[in-house]
């Protein structure tokens, strides 16, 4: 059956599956270590610079990988990546003695590595699967992409959590660990050669982009993720284990449930940004739906300082706030793949997501940090800065530098 589909589809399927697989170890191994190292005593700063090195190396390896993947192929960084994510796993399991921070973290740091070079090998490979006039098939493909990854980073939010009731911290990474070889292999012998292989050889100082419109793309983007991550990756889930009292299972199973969702709405970006058959979105979409998602943050951190019931804002803030957010984060996912250049894709997707990664390492360590001291509706208004300054970068984005032509006709 697969063998009729036409080459290139059968190339998405194949990153759309590896991605797909990482995702979900990555996932789970988050909540893993969240709700593992936080049930061994340690505060909520302690947890989040346990991510510290893996946000660090996130940024280095989006500069550097976007290099490498157009020198080498980005099938074969997307490999690297799902294979070094297999001994990043078979690092956490040493004997429980030896589990140091320090160990952790380097743990964490090589894992780091692994998931941005997946993830960039991945969006970039999509753009030489596209053809250039068809720019809808190419929001599509992408909000797919990023979409159904999300909905699995959410399934490993609740693996994670399920596994460490049911297993233990150890057998967990075992089990998981296993299961990515295996998938690693078999994208080694299937996945295209030289897929997103720049014609010339790029130098290295070609990684930093010389595109203004990427420059600040990539700064909103630092700011678009900083905000979500500076509430939601340490401060929610402790929140909901600690001031709530949630058990491990009610934790992941409901910040599965959101990413779930979240990743679900993503896919659909195309058709909800462009229900009515507009033109392809540009940057002043982008500041619209930028600015919407700061004011449902503005409204959960008021309701919240107003001591209105703290479950019922969460839930429903955070279901409203996946919805923006998800359309904000699949709108920049094709916006840096229109705005990319056709040969060596990988250096301008790279230091798109090295932005991402800078983001996401703001955002941790401030999650920890800020709750900490002045507790989750803090950590909410600073998310609310941060888009207000996604909001305003964007409004210098161009305006639609491809033909204005509807989604449904492309």
């Amino acid at each position: 059956m697969l063998s009729r589909l036409p080459a290139e589809v059968r190339q998405y399927l194949l990153i759309t599956g590896n991605y797909w697989a990482f995702t979900l170890t990555d996932g789970a191994l988050r909540m893993l270590v969240v709700l593992h190292f936080h049930q061994l005593g340690y505060s909520p700063l302690q947890v989040a610079l346990l991510f510290l090195f893996y946000e660090v190396f996130g940024v280095i390896t989006n500069l550097v990988g976007g290099w490498l993947g157009a020198r080498i192929g980005l099938n074969r960084t997307m490999n690297i990546g799902l294979l070094l994510q297999v001994v990043a796993l078979a690092m956490l399991l040493v004997p429980p003695a030896a589990l140091s921070v320090p160990w952790v973290m380097a743990a964490q740091a090589l894992s780091g590595i692994a998931k941005d070079l997946n993830k960039m090998s991945a969006k970039g490979s999509i753009k030489g699967l596209v053809p250039a006039d068809r720019q809808g098939a190419l929001f599509r493909w992408v909000a797919a992409l990023t979409g159904s990854k999300n909905a699995l980073k959410g399934v490993g939010f609740f693996l994670g959590g399920a596994l460490l009731a049911w297993l233990g911290f150890r057998a967990a990474v075992a089990v998981m660990a296993a299961a990515l070889l295996l998938i690693g292999l078999a994208s080694v012998w299937l996945l295209k050669r030289d897929l997103g292989k720049a014609k010339a050889k790029p130098k290295f100082r070609d990684i930093f982009s010389k595109s203004r419109a990427i420059n600040l793309l990539s700064a909103a983007r630092l700011f678009l993720f900083g905000a979500r991550d500076v509430w939601f990756v340490v401060a929610l889930p402790v929140f909901l284990y600690d001031r709530l009292g949630w058990d491990f299972w009610q934790v992941g199973g409901f910040l599965a449930a959101w990413v779930i969702g979240y990743g679900l709405v993503q896919s659909l970006a195309p058709w909800l940004i462009n229900r009515r058959g507009k033109p392809l979105p540009d940057g002043r979409t982008a500041f619209v739906w930028a600015a919407l998602l700061g004011a449902e943050m503005v409204a959960m951190a008021l309701a919240l300082h107003q001591g209105r019931n703290a479950e019922a804002v969460l839930i429903g803030g955070l279901a409203l706030f996946g919805v923006l957010f998800a359309l904000n984060s699949a709108l920049h996912s094709y916006l840096i793949v229109e705005y990319a250049s056709e040969d060596g894709v990988s250096l301008d997707v790279g230091f798109y997501y090295m932005a991402n990664a800078m983001g996401r390492l703001l955002g941790t360590v401030l999650s920890g940090w800020v709750f900490q001291h002045a507790g989750l509706v803090a950590c909410l208004w600073w998310s609310a800065g941060f888009i207000a300054l996604a909001a305003v970068i964007s409004l210098a984005l161009p305006r639609h530098t491809h033909p204005q032509v509807p989604i449904q006709a492309a």
